[in-house]
């Protein structure tokens, strides 16, 4: 027994002092050890077996300062909810409750939009949610195939993700299917320049599968230097995945 006065299992959630603890079972691991999962706003306690989980609590509960430190430096969720203004795409977009399906309703210069739609609390943000990966789908298309077209290479197809730890990845074509390249869908959410280069820089995978020299000498043809666009992920990253955090629509 833990001295929780309980038996974990891979998976539970348990909280100390507000915080939320995810127990994690991963054989390969050697040692109890804990990460903060910045999109689901959540520390991992990852054990290397079920019998050990109890000791992953106890190691987490013993570092709640640490924890709770870590947690405040995130930013704060922003929940799909009527009223929240978002970037989409580059253009912005306001959020407003109304009858009928979801709609985006751009404005008449272009240079701004409005998602309308029905319902309250989860399921307004759902289908807010839902149209944002339509929109992000669109818009990730276009980039995908503009950068193709330029590098000469056979048009991939586009997916969309919710992945919590990649922008983006390039699957090569195989048995006479099309390269699949697949997206995190709040890239829709970053600045355009940003997108285009997550865009570039998959595409440039349909030519070279490395990180080597050839492979960013292409990613600058297309974009030119990408240092800045890598540094605008890695420092707010984690604001995209606080978007719909609250609305519980993920």
């Amino acid at each position: 027994m833990s001295p929780f006065g309980r038996t974990f299992v891979d998976g539970d959630r348990i909280e100390i002092a507000g915080a939320v603890i995810r127990l994690k079972v991963h054989p390969r691991a050697r040692r109890v050890s804990l990460r903060l999962d910045r999109s689901r706003r959540e520390v991992v306690a990852t054990a290397p077996s079920p019998r050990r989980l109890g000791e992953a609590a106890a190691f987490a509960r013993d570092r709640i300062d640490w924890i709770s430190a870590r947690l405040d430096e995130l930013p704060k969720p922003q929940p799909l909810a009527p009223g929240a203004e978002l970037t989409v795409m580059g253009l912005p977009v306001r959020l407003v409750q109304q009858a009928g399906r979801a709609r985006w309703l751009p404005s008449e210069d272009g240079r701004s939009a409005v998602i309308s739609a029905q319902g309250e609390g989860e399921g307004f943000a759902r289908a807010v949610q839902r149209l944002l990966r339509k929109q992000a789908l669109e818009g990730l298309t276009a980039l995908t195939m503009t950068h193709a077209e330029a590098l000469g290479a056979p048009l991939p197809k586009v997916v969309l993700t919710d992945a919590r730890s990649r922008w983006g990845s390039c699957k090569p074509p195989t048995g006479g299917q099309p390269a699949i390249i697949r997206y995190s869908w709040r890239l829709a959410l970053a600045p355009l320049v940003v997108a285009d280069y997550v865009a570039a820089h998959e595409c440039a995978h349909l030519k070279e599968l490395n990180h080597g020299p050839r492979f960013w000498a292409l990613v600058e043809t297309l974009v030119g230097d990408p240092a800045p666009h890598r540094a605008w992920l890695r420092a707010h990253g984690a604001r995209l995945h606080a978007v719909g955090a609250g609305s519980q629509a993920q």
